[in-house]
């Protein structure tokens, strides 16, 4: 994994996203030259048509990004990964004739992106494929070893034996009898040296994953670990950076106060934030407009009352708001009070159901953006009777509130909709994660690949 601006990135998709970079750069030249030849004329220096190309390659790239180009399963597949491709392509030519037409002087001639998108795609297919032949994924792995044979080190066996997992373990090691689970793990009393076994298994990193910590912390083990040079991981970092989500069944209070985080608050990532969603809502709201009035209307004649929904929800620190939505339901959806949607729900209007889908109904929530009671990317605002609720049956759910509800977030594009107490509990362990490891850069990720909960909506109620 990388860690970039405090987020962890798979090696595999940085290799992938940066030879695809490349290859669009490569693809936008091609095209150049073909639309040179066949229009008799000279294509000239690189410098002249770097601006359209390297426009071209990053409209492309984000255009990747957005529909999970480098998602797990694109990474294992290259069909999967090449009909990603093919959309991304399509939108970002879209994107970019529009700026052509817009600003005619940066961008390419239309036949010119027509070849682009055409090479494009032909190219990475064809290095997806010769990739995923000539790599051994297996021997990319990381090597772990694993201090535990309890129930935590049987959760990261588990992990590991998922196919799109970046890691190996190649031993595990029972530190005490006490909370064993694994009978594979070699016992700490039939080792002379454990930083002498760490290194002959060539173990990349070791993972602390004891059931017990009170007094039983290996301190001498870990510090000669650490001094042959492998870097030693407690478990519930480890878990975050495998799955982007913070592990509620491992977690420690003192883990969660030391480790590094929770740096939403820093003046300049609030002004920044605070920013984006000012000028964006502004905007959003000026073009939609017409799309909300046109949506309100079908809402009204589809079903009798009102065109918008009221409710109130819980914001930053736990301050209470008011949020409006298109109406999605019947007007007596909450007769018998709040409960979550379901698959199939009753209470959905005919046009709720389609509006639902295609997020729609949320379009009007920029308003909430626009007042700063909201921001574009958070955790999901829930009402307050859901969070009373939640607050006495999950541990640090209160946590969720340290940063503004959002109309999209990390739980909402990594987890499908939940209408149960397990979904809740899946949902705020990568809520947390948001807000631990919050940057402008993550919001820059959620906020494309929320293009991609759009077009396959996956769990959307």
């Amino acid at each position: 994994m990388i860690r970039l601006f405090k987020h962890y990135i798979p090696h595999a998709a940085v290799l992938y996203g940066l030879c695809d970079l490349a290859l669009l750069l490569l693809a936008g030249d091609l095209a150049w030259h073909v639309r040179a030849v066949q229009i008799g004329m000279e294509a000239g220096p690189w410098v002249d048509r770097m601006s359209p190309i390297l426009g071209f390659a990053v409209v492309s790239s984000l255009s990747l990004i957005a529909v999970g180009a480098y998602s797990a399963e694109a990474l294992r597949s290259p069909r999967y990964a090449f009909a990603r491709a093919m959309v991304a392509l399509s939108l970002g030519g879209v994107a970019l004739a529009v700026m052509a037409f817009a600003v005619p002087s940066v961008g390419f001639w239309r036949s010119t992106l027509l070849y682009a998108l055409g090479i494009a795609l032909v190219l990475i297919g064809l290095v997806r494929v010769g990739l995923s032949h000539a790599v051994d994924r297996e021997r990319l792995k990381r090597r772990v070893v694993v201090l535990g044979a309890g129930s935590r080190a049987a959760r990261l066996k588990a992990l590991a034996a998922q196919e799109d997992s970046g890691f190996v373990i190649v031993g595990f090691i029972a530190m005490s009898e006490a909370h064993r689970l694994l009978p594979e793990a070699v016992s700490r009393d039939r080792l002379k040296d454990l930083g002498a076994y760490v290194t002959r298994l060539r173990a990349s990193e070791v993972v602390l994953a004891l059931e017990e910590r009170r007094n039983a912390l290996p301190l001498n083990d870990l510090l000669r670990v650490r001094t042959r040079g492998v870097p030693v991981r407690e478990v519930s970092g480890f878990l975050e950076r495998e799955t982007g989500r913070v592990d509620l069944d491992t977690l420690n209070p003192s883990w969660l106060i030391f480790s590094d985080g929770f740096s939403s608050g820093q003046r300049f990532s609030r002004i920044a934030k605070r920013a984006f969603d000012v000028a964006v809502s502004g905007l959003v709201l000026l073009i939609t407009l017409p799309v909300i009035a046109l949506f309100a209307l079908l809402v009204k004649l589809d079903s009798k009352g009102p065109a918008f929904f009221r409710q109130q929800r819980v914001g930053l620190y736990g301050r209470p708001f008011s949020v409006i939505k298109l109406r999605s339901m019947r007007t007596d959806a909450e007769k018998d009070g709040v409960k979550w949607a379901s698959e199939n729900d009753p209470r959905i209007t005919r046009l709720g159901r389609f509006i639902r889908k295609v997020r729609i109904d949320e379009l009007p929530q920029t308003w909430s953006v626009l007042k700063g009671e909201m921001s574009f990317v958070g955790p999901r605002p829930e009402v307050p009777k859901f969070v009373d609720d939640l607050e006495d049956k999950l541990p640090y759910y209160a946590e969720r509130h340290m940063v503004k509800p959002g109309i999209t977030g990390w739980a909402q594009i990594n987890y499908p909709y939940g209408a149960s107490i397990e979904d809740a509990r899946h949902k705020l362990e990568y809520d947390l994660y948001y807000a631990k490891n919050y940057t402008p850069f993550l919001d820059l990720l959620i906020l494309l690949q929320t293009l991609r909960v759009i077009l396959w909506p996956d769990g959307a109620r």
